[in-house]
C-alpha cells in the first residue's frame, strides 16, 4: 500500500471513493456533485486529502483534513473531517495507515494535533483509540440552515 498526497490529476480515482464516503453516511449517489466539490477543494486549496492506492494503482481509501486553529493555544489544528476505506479493501490496515500518515503530516507541520467526530456506534472508535486518539470531554453543538 501506498499513502500519498492527492492532486486534481487523481480525481479519477477519488470520485468514487468520495462518493462511497457519501453513500456509508447514507447520501444519495451522486458523483457529479463529488467531483464538483473536489475540484473545489483543489481548486480553493482548503483541505488536504491523503490517498491509499495498491500496487496496481488503484484507490483503497482516503482521508481529508481541513485546516482550523486553536486560539487557546494559538497554534494551527486539522479536523480530521473523512476517512473511508472501501468495503472490499477493509480488514487490511488502510485506515490505520490513513491516520497515521495523518498524524505524521500533523507532526512535519507543526499543528497542534487533530482532532476528529464520529458517529456514537461507529466501530472505527477501536481503532482510534487504539492508535492513540483520546475520547475529548466537550460537548459539540451544531447549528444548520
Amino acid at each position: 500500500m501506498n499513502i500519498r498526497k492527492a492532486t486534481p490529476k487523481d480525481l479519477d480515482l477519488m470520485v468514487p471513493l468520495f462518493d462511497g464516503y457519501r453513500v456509508f453516511y447514507k447520501q444519495p449517489s451522486d458523483t457529479k456533485a463529488a467531483r464538483f466539490f473536489l475540484e473545489e477543494r483543489f481548486k480553493a486549496k482548503d483541505s488536504i486529502i491523503f490517498l491509499a492506492l495498491n500496487a496496481t494503482g488503484e484507490g483503497l481509501g482516503f482521508t481529508q483534513l481541513y485546516p482550523s486553529f486553536s486560539s487557546v493555544s494559538m497554534q494551527r489544528t486539522y479536523i480530521l473531517n473523512d476517512l473511508f476505506v472501501k468495503k472490499d479493501a477493509r480488514g487490511n490496515r488502510i485506515g490505520e495507515g490513513l491516520l497515521e500518515h495523518a498524524k505524521k503530516f500533523a507532526k512535519e507541520v507543526g499543528s497542534k494535533g487533530l482532532t476528529l467526530e464520529t458517529d456514537l456506534d461507529n466501530p472505527a472508535q477501536k481503532l482510534y483509540e487504539r492508535l492513540g486518539w483520546s475520547k475529548d470531554t466537550h460537548l459539540h453543538y451544531t447549528w444548520e440552515l
